[in-house]
């Protein structure tokens, strides 16, 4: 597998089309179990074919119990310098619903052995919406990351994927469904709260400290272009967007043996690239900028876009501020059924 993501590294320089790397970001699986010579070694091919004087964050996401203290330590001679750390929860009961591999004083250590060896920048997951996470305890998940003094964290809600132990469990009544409801007033509970320990919800799902947005993050829902490496790994290069194929034995046979890439390209029309910037702007703190749509989609986009938003304005689920739209408190609850309301619809 790292042979075959090292060949694909070095096939790709131009695919970019001279955009400045800011950010690399392991993902998507658990690159914590690679070995710290094996992340240099990847490292290696990148700055071998990649320009990376402009690179300010580089990411590892981790499960909490591959961070002991002698791999953290190790890491320090890596370019890594940002954990996003898969806690979920602090309770046992939730992690033990959820299937985790980890504990909660799993998670406690894994944090604070990060921070001890000099990584400030980290983020954790949180899930809200749990059976049995009761709101009191959803708020003691929430007070425990303002006494970690984690600069950033990302909450979500728990969804079921079909396939996964969890709905299969929970189609034959062995554990509790989702109540969406529950999810709803957990989400409430954190946009109240979340000002109070210093953070802004920058995006729906995340939260950080006074100058701690995570860069990669923000730079996906801003349509910067970006290259994925790896099986599933998904590229955009500002039109189109490419998706390796998810089967790892055939992504490995292809480049391999073949010496090719495995994967599939989507040309998006400009009605696709507006309906995407509506829905991932509109996530945002910073909204949908109606000057955009006017300058890149047309005077008559914009007209339509106002019009459909009018009655979001009048609900008090969308705002109108500094020539951008914005979701309310109470419109993020209900921000894809916004989104999709204003989408356009193709010739």
């Amino acid at each position: 597998m790292l042979e075959a993501i090292k060949w694909e590294l070095a096939q790709e320089p131009s695919y970019l089309q001279g955009e400045k790397i800011e950010t690399i970001y392991f993902g998507g699986g658990t690159p914590s179990l690679l070995s710290t010579e094996e992340l240099l070694g990847i490292f290696d091919t990148i700055s071998k074919h990649y320009e990376l004087d402009d690179v300010k964050e580089c990411t590892l996401e981790a499960n909490p119990d591959d961070l002991n203290t002698k791999y953290i330590q190790s890491l320090k001679a890596t370019p890594i310098n940002r954990f996003s750390i898969g806690v979920q929860s602090f309770f046992d009961a939730d992690l033990k619903y959820m299937n985790r591999a980890h504990n909660a004083q799993e998670a406690d250590y894994a944090i604070k052995a990060a921070q001890d060896a000099g990584f400030e920048k980290l983020t954790i997951d949180l899930i809200y919406g749990t059976p049995g996470l009761s709101n009191l305890a959803w708020l003691e998940n929430l007070a425990k990351v303002e006494a970690l003094s984690i600069p950033h964290f990302s909450a979500y809600a728990l969804t079921v994927e079909e396939g996964t132990a969890l709905h299969h469990n929970i189609n034959k009544k062995k554990q509790s469904p989702v109540d969406n409801e529950q999810s709803a007033q957990q989400l409430e509970l954190l946009m109240q709260y979340a000002p109070s320990m210093g953070f802004e919800q920058y995006e729906i799902s995340n939260f950080a400290s006074k100058g701690q947005y995570a860069l990669h993050n923000t730079n996906y829902w801003r349509g910067i272009p970006y290259l994925g490496i790896g099986p599933s790994a998904h590229s955009f290069d500002g039109r189109n967007r490419r998706s390796n194929i998810a089967n790892n034995s055939l992504y490995l046979k292809a480049i391999l043996n073949e010496k090719k890439a495995l994967y599939d390209v989507e040309v998006l029309t400009d009605v696709q690239r507006l309906n995407e910037y509506l829905m991932t702007s509109l996530r945002t703190m910073w909204g949908c900028y109606l000057k955009k749509i006017e300058e890149d989609w047309g005077a008559q986009a914009l007209a339509q876009i106002k019009k459909a938003s009018q009655i979001f304005v009048e609900q008090k689920w969308l705002s109108l501020e500094r020539e951008a739209l914005l979701l309310t408190n109470e419109g993020k609850l209900f921000a894809d059924h916004i989104a999709s309301e204003l989408f356009f619809e193709e010739n």
